[in-house]
Parts: C-alpha cells; structure tokens; sequence
C-alpha cells in the first residue's frame, strides 16, 4: 500500500535531519579535536613565556604556576647575556639573505625543471633532491676546510653559502610539485601574446606560485634562524655571531639562569611568529588549492 505523499514528505524531512546532527556532531567532534591539537602545540610556547617571568627558585618549586613576584629585569639580562643587540642582528642579516637568495635560485631552477623538457632535466631534479638524504654533520669538517680555503670563515657569506646550499632540496622539491600542476595553455597564451621566458617567469608563474613559495620562505627562515651547528663551526668572532650560539652563553658552568634563558627563548621566537603571520594567508591558500587538486 502506498503512503500517502504529506507522509513521505515527513519521513524525507525526519531522515535529513537526522543527517544534518550526525554531520554537526561530527563537525563538532574534528574542531574538539583541532582545539586539543592545537593547546598541545601552543601550550610550550605558554610555558616558556610564563616562566621568563620567574626566577631560578620559583621556576624549580612551581614550574607550572603563574609567577609570585613577575620578573621583568630577566628580559634585560637575557638581553645582556645573550648580546641580543649584536647577535640578533647578525641573525637577521645571515637568516633573511639566505632566505631571498634561496628562493629565488630555487624558483628559477624549479621553473625550467618544472616547465621545459631536456635531456639531463630527471637527472638534475633528482641530484637536487638527493642533497635532503646529506646529514649536515657529516659536512662540517670538510665544510669547514673548504670556507678555510676560500677566506670566509669569521664571515656572514661563510654561513650564507651552506643554508643556500642545504635548503635548496627542499625548495626546489616543493616549487617543482606545485609548478607542475599548472596547465600549459597558460604559457602557450602567453608565447602568443609575444611573452618570452623570463617575462613569463615573473609576471605569471611567480605569481601563480605565492602559496608554495610561502611555505618555502618559512620552512627556510625557520631553518636559517635555529641553525647552529654551521654558525658554531664556521664563526669565532663575537661581533659575527648569531642567536643560538647567544642562547648558549645562559648555560654555565656551575648554574644556569632558567628565568633569563626562557626570556631569551621568547624574544628568539619572536622574528618567526611575525614571518609566520605575514605569510599565513598565503600558505593557507596553498594547502587549500592542494587539497582541492588532490
């Protein structure tokens, strides 16, 4: 016997609300989720901020707790201690030249692995990409013998050269994959329009590009502003020095200041939350075009 029509209508709206909770309390579900990921993630970050406000005796007994007595002088010392006023320049002049020069040789050499078909093109991109499977380590005492040689130990290009060199993989890497995903017609249009290569290259791929080129410019700056094997190895000059060997100096022989060294921390981490924060939106688009394509 068949129902009457007002009656299937029901059933129909019943069963879509039905769905309509089961994908709310699913949504609801994945940002819980996301909310507890994202406090584990943070969470050290708070820490770190809340105990450069503590002294030594404090920071041992209640480490988890707000500070008593808030100690702002340790950000003076750890300002003193870790020469903040040289070192984080030296930083930010090694950190940021590395970064624009990376990746710039890295989207030129990504556009013509990426775009242009030759004979030894698969064997350059994987000489490229094998350079991510080189420990650093294992380089540091040639390394060393080679900037020896060459005059540039004790010298800002000394440092600059090697996080060129070991940060190119990963750039060309990820600038290859996006750029391959590009259509053709585009540059065919171009070529039309009497565009030429280079023309090409800045006016249409770079642009098209801004998201994984984002995500390179931070993963390099990130990498350039922690490094410090390199920096302890190829610099001895205390006026040429960089941040983490700054960082070092908290740890004495004897004591550490705890307070200072979280305070030193936290103004460390500061260039690469402002980086991160310019350059949010567009590595946001870029994993949301990639999930699209995908």
């Amino acid at each position: 016997m068949a129902q009457p029509a007002y009656q299937r209508n029901t059933n129909v709206s019943v069963q879509e609300g039905i769905e309509k909770k089961q994908k709310n309390v699913k949504k609801t579900f994945i940002y819980f989720i996301l909310m507890i990921y994202a406090l584990v993630n943070t969470y050290p970050i708070i820490w770190m901020v809340i105990n450069s406000f503590k002294n030594n005796i404090e920071f041992s007994k209640k480490p988890f707790s707000l500070p008593e007595v808030w100690q702002f002088e340790n950000y003076k010392t750890a300002w003193k201690t870790a020469h903040l006023d040289t070192y984080l320049l030296n930083s930010i002049i090694v950190s940021v030249s590395a970064v624009i020069l990376t990746v710039f040789l890295g989207a030129l050499a990504s556009y013509f692995l990426a775009r242009f078909s030759f004979k030894w093109g698969k064997y350059i991109y994987t000489f490229f990409t094998f350079g991510m499977l080189i420990p650093v380590h294992a380089t540091l005492v040639p390394l060393f013998l080679l900037m020896k040689n060459l005059g540039l130990l004790n010298t800002h290009v000394g440092l600059i050269l090697p996080y060129i060199a070991f940060n190119l993989p990963i750039t060309i890497f990820i600038l290859v994959s996006f750029m391959k995903s590009f259509p053709l017609d585009i540059e065919e249009s171009a070529i039309m329009d009497g565009c030429g290569v280079f023309r090409i290259f800045w006016h249409i791929i770079l642009p098209m590009t801004r998201p994984a080129l984002a995500t390179v410019v931070i993963l390099n700056f990130i990498n350039n502003w922690n490094e410090f094997s390199f920096a302890l190895v190829l610099v001895n000059d205390e006026s040429l020095k960089t941040l983490p060997l700054g960082l070092a100096n908290f740890a004495g022989q004897f004591t550490t200041n705890y307070g200072a060294q979280m305070a030193g921390l936290t103004l460390a981490i500061i260039p690469t939350i402002i980086i991160y924060v310019l350059l949010e939106e567009h590595l946001v688009k870029g994993m949301t075009a990639g999930a699209v394509k995908g």
